[in-house]
């Protein structure tokens, strides 16, 4: 805001203020203690006093800060060494000879740096287009739309978050983008949901025996949580109409067993069911753990079930395709080999695709199309909050698993610095000295010389040849091909190796008792949901368990992410977290949420926005679900535009 400025002598120490200065003399030194390090610092002065501003770190301010030059500095007031100084603060030059409407007098907007671009370029060339084409833009929210809930018009709202005339009037441009943005986000969300209404389904049966057997053959009883879900699934699966539900819950909260469940009342009446995962890693272990439990419950029928991964040998693969094809295979678990053409099924009734993160939109909405309208199961481990799941996912019927399995034991978190290295490594011999197992995990595989990190390769080396000589340690990342991956984890979990150095691909699914450790180096590196889901892989039994976080993060928010591991251990306070932290349009991109980066509305703080817009489309559908009507004809055209992907889907019949 530079309709007012505050003169030197009217700053006051810790508020965040504007001035407009003469820069008097600058300087820059070497810190004394690490010579690599700069500080920059520039008396300036105006009409009232005269003010120290200092930069770190930022060498090549020298060459702007010259004596005489004019500056508005944006920045934190603090005392130093008993005066009162900037530090780091916000600048820009004034040119004395250039025009300063955009620039000095109003609220101004800041721009991400652009190379070789600065502030008042943006501005002028920013101002030149909305000037010259503002006006000519067609507004696809239709005029009693936009009446009903008070908001500005596009050109006028662009114009507005741009240069705003008042604060008040950029606060409304903020909330019309917004609201257009949550608007236009859950619209096709609202036409499937719709479209599915009258979409005649499968009525399963439902009192099933086979799921009631397989739940009775089960060598644990079902968290209250898992009974619950258990309940709204069934009653779905016995509507006529096709479940479209998304499962929520916690890494380890026991999401598959009652995926299979599930997968029981589909067989129960000759259906085939699809169970769809990111990895081969993931597939394999569903495979053996689902034969296991089914090979266990004494069921009144056999039940067949097959895996299919793209590593499958052609002759086995043809074999497969032929017993899916004639219905042999009841239960079929897979990777994204489940999508192609060759892939046919007599009788599928029950798709599950499991950590629905990780699958585009067009990839989620693949696989039931080998069906007739199948009931659809979507599973997550990276919850988000209940509100937001439901407005969110507006085409979805949200159940949430909030219990872990009687038994378990909370994963005790610590974070540590490098500087106690060798007490984690002590640790780690204590651990696997008692007969349990610990996973080492980098976020890089080879040595970077760019960037200062310990890589996974070199650490291997140094833990098998030196730290850890006496262990077995092994090695697993992305870039092994599948067989040698999946032997490595075979011989971790069957105890020969003790130690496993690994990079994320152990963040979906990996599942072994017994071990109790984990520990993620340069742990800063990573987001916050994804050390939550790394810190997933121990914790599976009754075994006490541990995670240590290593980490000499000096960022806010690398620290705000790692003060929350450590006090959070709730997977759905952990995704709230990581939600402010992150902010919106990072945590709803577009491989996180599939359908678009949100990168002005921010649904923890306008909820009621986000509610309001999903009002919205179902009022608009109700009246016009093709979009038909001439006040809809632009809206329709700019879902064309947006997602092309849904032109069949959402937008014809």
């Amino acid at each position: 805001d530079r309709t007012k400025f505050s003169l030197i002598s009217q700053l006051v120490e810790g508020g965040e203020q504007t001035i407009k200065v003469n820069v008097l003399v600058c300087g820059q030194r070497k810190s004394w203690r690490r010579r690599s390090f700069s500080i920059t610092e520039a008396i300036v002065e105006d009409s009232s006093a005269r003010l120290s501003c200092v930069w770190f770190n930022q060498p090549y301010l020298k060459q702007y800060l010259k004596p005489g030059v004019g500056l508005i500095l944006y920045g934190k007031v603090e005392r130093y060494a008993g005066k009162i100084q900037m530090t780091n603060p916000e600048f820009e030059i004034v040119s004395p000879d250039a025009d300063q409407s955009l620039n000095i007098g109003r609220i101004v907007p800041v721009y991400p740096a652009v190379a070789g671009l600065g502030q008042r370029s943006l501005r002028r060339m920013i101002k030149e287009c909305l000037d010259k084409y503002g006006s000519k833009l067609e507004d696809f929210l239709p005029y009693d739309l936009r009446s009903r809930n008070q908001l500005l018009n596009l050109s006028e709202s662009l114009a507005n978050i741009h240069f705003p005339e008042t604060e008040l009037k950029r606060k409304d441009a903020y909330t019309r983008l917004a609201f257009e943005e949550f608007f236009i986000f859950q619209l096709p969300l609202a036409i499937r949901k719709f479209k599915k209404k009258d979409s005649p389904g499968i009525a399963h049966k439902a009192d099933a025996k086979l799921a009631r057997e397989f739940i009775k053959a089960l060598p644990f009883e079902l968290t209250d949580s898992q009974k619950q879900v258990v309940k709204e699934i069934t009653a779905d699966m016995a509507s006529p109409q096709p479940m479209q539900r998304l499962l929520q819950g916690d890494v380890g909260s026991g999401k598959t067993v009652v995926a299979t469940i599930a997968g029981m009342i589909a067989i129960d009446g000759n259906y085939q069911v699809a169970f769809m995962v990111p990895t081969e890693i993931l597939a394999q272990q569903h495979y053996e753990k689902i034969k296991f439990q089914i090979s266990n419950s004494r069921l009144p029928r056999e039940i067949k079930v097959g895996l299919l991964t793209g590593s499958l040998k052609e002759p086995d693969k043809k074999k497969l395709l032929a017993e899916i094809k004639s219905g042999e295979i009841d239960l079929l678990i897979g990777t994204h080999a489940l999508l192609e053409g060759n892939v046919e099924f007599r009788s599928l009734g029950l798709v599950v695709i499991d950590e629905q993160h990780r699958f585009g939109v067009a990839q989620r909405a693949k696989l039931p199309q080998k069906a007739k309208h199948p009931d659809v199961l979507i599973m997550t481990a990276t919850p988000i909050p209940r509100t937001l799941a439901i407005t969110l996912y507006a085409d979805l019927d949200v159940s949430e698993i909030t219990e872990m399995p009687i038994g378990r034991k909370p994963i005790k978190t610590a974070w540590i610095t490098s500087f106690k290295r060798e007490w984690l490594y002590e640790f780690i011999r204590k651990t696997v000295s008692q007969g349990r197992q610990v996973y080492v995990v980098y976020p890089i595989i080879e040595e970077s010389f760019a960037l200062d990190l310990l890589s996974a390769k070199k650490m291997y080396a140094e833990f098998r040849e030196n730290v850890f000589k006496e262990f077995n340690v092994g090695l697993i990342h992305g870039k092994l091909k599948q067989k040698e991956q999946d032997r490595i984890m075979s011989e971790f979990k069957s105890c020969k190796l003790q130690i496993l150095i690994a990079t994320t691909v152990l963040e979906v699914g990996i599942d072994v008792a017994n071990a109790t450790l984990m520990v993620i180096e340069e742990a800063h590196r990573f987001g916050l949901s994804q050390l939550h889901q790394l810190r997933g892989r121990v914790g599976r039994s009754e075994l006490e368990s541990f995670c240590v976080v290593v980490s000499d993060a000096a960022g806010a928010d690398a620290k705000a992410r790692l003060a929350s591991l450590v006090k959070y251990i709730d997977g759905f306070k952990i995704a709230e977290q990581d939600l402010k932290i992150r902010g919106p349009g990072d945590y709803f991109g577009t491989r996180q949420h599939g359908l678009t980066g949100l990168r002005i509305g921010n649904p923890l703080t306008q909820m009621q926005l986000l509610k309001k817009a999903k009002e919205e489309t179902i009022r608009i559908l109700d009246l016009d679900p093709r979009l038909e009507s001439k006040p809809n004809l632009a809206l329709k055209e700019k879902l064309r535009q947006r997602f092309p992907e849904y032109e069949k889907m959402i937008l014809v019949g």
